[in-house]
């Protein structure tokens, strides 16, 4: 179990020690997937959903999912995040959420973009469950880190 960076050799889980790592600018980016009719489509990138215009409050949803993500992910380092984007992409069956996270720390910010990737898709589904309540929420995963110890890499 020692091989697990979040397990001591007892098996029980700890914060990860990243006193010693050095600072570096790291960028993460996740998406994920809000599916819908086509006519639900329509009513959120027109505004005319019941609950209002969603994607504004989305994207502020998924900014403060990413500003909160050690509070909600138990061994998540607090870090000073200095860029969140979060951006939609009309779908026919549904909208594409594009989260981007930067910081220079000690630490990637991958579970910031996932987090803020997910809140946004959260938002836009409470938002679109008046008119479609079998909406799914799908495809959340990190395209892309940059920074840190193991270097860049995208899918």
């Amino acid at each position: 179990m020692s091989e697990l960076t979040h397990v001591r050799a007892d098996g029980s889980a700890h914060m990860v020690d990243v006193t010693t790592k050095a600072e570096t600018s790291r960028t993460a980016v996740a998406e994920g997937f809000v599916r819908t009719r086509a006519d639900v489509v329509d009513k959120l990138f027109t505004a005319d959903l019941p609950k209002g215009d969603a994607l504004p409050v989305a994207r502020v949803a998924g900014i403060m999912g990413a500003k909160k993500t050690p509070e909600i992910i138990p061994l998540c380092h607090p870090l000073p995040l200095g860029k969140i984007t979060v951006d939609f992409e009309r779908l026919p069956d549904g909208v594409r959420i594009e989260a981007s996270v930067k910081t220079r720390g000690v630490t990637g910010v991958e579970m910031e973009a996932l987090t803020a990737v997910t809140t946004a898709a959260l938002t836009v589904y409470d938002m679109i469950k008046a008119v479609d309540k079998m909406a799914v929420i799908d495809g959340v995963r990190v395209l892309a880190k940059t920074g840190g110890k193991s270097g860049d890499w995208s899918v």
